[in-house]
């Protein structure tokens, strides 16, 4: 599997925002953001190729350095994994290393736009449907907007997903005009409106917190939860934090 970084943090985003968690970023996508802020697995995608069994080995090693490194029995509280992207679905052997994750013991969180499905056992199905502000009309020329149009939302298939598995619904908000297309696909697929987290698009905490402004209102008026971009806030637009 191709994998871009390892790292040891703590959730920035979601209902499980602050919780420290080793990251498994694996390398490639099949859509296109022109907002993407891990353009080094789908633009650009790198990193290196490792075996399941290493992949394993690394999170286990990351999680037990890095806690231990707070107090000497620290490492044997960090039980979440976060398997993202990129788009983490579309990977060889996703299934096997979601297993070997989880047969390690370790809490699992899989972040994914929603439009592959594949059988892999998880605790919480971090689905992140694009919107219509992802699609990247200008960015390369616009070579990629009508694929990436086709392809960042299917309403099935995040309806077997929530059917599926135990999950929130992540849309990333440009302006107040978002919510027109968010409702009009949580009524497509009968979505949990408790489960939809809305997050601002931004790599700056400054733009963030300016969004945050209306967003946390349309969240109180609609019953959302708003996610902060809590790495952002503490180390800004880094790698491996």
């Amino acid at each position: 599997m191709r994998i871009s970084e390892i790292f040891y943090s703590i959730q920035g985003e979601g209902i499980l925002a602050g919780v420290p968690s080793v990251f498994v970023r694996l390398s490639g996508c099949n859509l296109r953001c022109t907002w993407c802020d891990t353009p080094y697995t789908s633009w650009n995608p790198e990193g290196r190729d490792y075996s399941i069994d290493e992949i394993v080995a690394e999170v286990l090693q990351s999680r037990d350095r890095k806690g231990a490194a707070a107090t000497p029995h620290s490492g044997r509280h960090v039980t979440h994994v976060v398997v993202t992207g990129g788009e983490p679905m579309i990977a060889d052997g996703i299934v096997e290393l979601a297993h070997h994750l989880k047969e390690s013991g370790l809490h699992i969180t899989i972040e994914t736009a929603g439009t592959v499905h594949k059988d892999v056992v998880c605790d919480l199905m971090s689905i992140s449907p694009k919107l219509a502000n992802s699609t990247p009309h200008e960015r390369d020329g616009g070579r990629w907007a009508a694929q990436h149009d086709r392809l960042r939302y299917q309403p099935e298939l995040l309806r077997r997903l929530a059917r599926e598995f135990e999950y929130q619904l992540k849309f990333v908000v440009t302006s107040p005009q978002d919510l027109v297309e968010i409702e009009s696909m949580l009524e497509e697929i009968s979505a949990d409106r408790g489960r939809v987290v809305l997050m601002a698009e931004g790599t700056d905490a400054t733009t963030i917190r300016e969004r945050a402004v209306w967003i946390t209102e349309i969240c109180k008026r609609e019953g959302f939860r708003y996610s902060p971009r809590l790495h952002i806030d503490v180390w800004g637009n880094r790698r491996g934090v």
